[in-house]
């Protein structure tokens, strides 16, 4: 089930000052994580990844995904320690077309003389705020007992 970006969440992910890191599987399951900065939110809200090499371990892994209905996803962290991380399902790539040769002009444009093997489609489904300080107290509400003993002393020597 897709979800729509918020316009901060769209914003971290098309500054490209913004730390981007893809996560896909191989075929053993086992994790691959890379930084991508060729990450952005399209106008009909899907997330294009532009590929720039043909053979890359992302880019296998990332068809591997479509035909075995893998999810990927993707960590995007700003300046301003906002960090969330988008859990997605690569939708298609596109190797040709108007899409693809947009990118591919744009990309020439900024890089100089690469390549561009394919622009791939990915559809959010989920959304979830990385920030520390708003994940501890949502743990800390949902798991009330999950606390070090030390942390417990401490609050009865206080009181």
């Amino acid at each position: 089930m897709s979800v729509q970006l918020t316009e901060e969440q769209i914003a971290l992910l098309n500054d490209r000052d913004s730390h981007k890191v893809l996560a896909t599987v191989d075929e053993s399951g086992n994790p691959h994580v890379v930084f991508k900065q060729s990450i952005h939110v399209a106008e009909d809200g899907n997330i294009h990844y532009l590929e720039l090499l043909e053979s890359s371990r992302t880019n296998h892994n990332l068809v591997r995904a479509i035909w075995f209905d893998r999810k990927v996803s993707i960590v995007v962290k700003g300046g301003d320690k906002q960090s969330f991380q988008i859990k997605g399902e690569p939708l298609e790539v596109h190797v040709t077309g108007p899409l693809f040769e947009k990118h591919y002009v744009e990309i020439q444009e900024r890089l100089g003389d690469v390549d561009l093997a394919g622009v791939w489609v990915i559809e959010p489904q989920e959304v979830i705020n990385e920030n520390f300080w708003l994940r501890k107290v949502d743990e800390e509400a949902k798991h009330p007992l999950f606390l070090h003993l030390d942390r417990i002393a401490k609050t009865k020597v206080q009181h």
